[in-house]
């Protein structure tokens, strides 16, 4: 696995699933921020069309709407329903996601906390979601809501020694004595 983060800000995203795990991924791409994001569910439960509201488009995605997207993410569906339009969504050059079938993914999606525009994430490459949870609570723990603050103030910082012309590895050096000043992880 090669972890990145991805600007969903521009990118057609498209969610086809049913029941809480659908409810779940939405949840987490509306927090990562997806504008251009459609849904797709052919028994969408109270919860979920109130949470997609227009952008549930359906039961289910075209082979032109698979095509036109950047990534794809499944959620809650049966195996065979997975295979079938991960299968298209591939052969259309897509990036796709099946939640908990990992042979159907060109990606994993990690444990996530966020403070802010801060962004902590875990995996485990598929083999054990459940440590990824467990040590996503534990540093949810040690991160809490703080840290958005912080790190708003040390870019206002940054962006202050750049305007100085400081070189990046100064920069660099002037930042682990500002986190060191602050005892922010004493």
């Amino acid at each position: 696995m090669f972890p990145i983060l991805v600007d969903l800000s521009a990118m057609t995203v498209v969610l086809v699933g049913e029941g809480e795990a659908v409810e779940k991924r939405l949840a987490a791409l509306d927090a990562a921020g997806a504008p251009h994001l459609e849904i797709y569910s052919q028994a969408p439960t109270s919860a979920l069309t109130k949470q997609a509201g227009k952008r549930l488009k359906g039961a289910r995605p075209s082979d032109e709407v698979l095509k036109a997207a950047h990534l794809v993410f499944l959620a809650g569906l049966g195996d065979r329903e997975s295979v079938a339009l991960s299968g298209k969504a591939r052969a259309a050059g897509r990036l796709v996601n099946t939640e908990d079938v990992k042979p159907l993914c060109d990606f994993h999606v990690p444990a996530v906390v966020r403070r802010g525009d801060l962004t902590i994430t875990v995996s485990t490459g598929g083999k054990a979601p459940g440590l990824a949870r467990r040590l996503r609570l534990h540093l949810e723990k040690l991160f809490g809501p703080e840290w958005a603050g912080r790190l708003d103030e040390l870019g206002r910082q940054r962006r202050t020694w750049r305007s100085e012309g400081l070189e990046i590895a100064e920069i660099g050096r002037k930042v682990d004595a500002y986190i060191e000043e602050k005892g922010w992880l004493a």
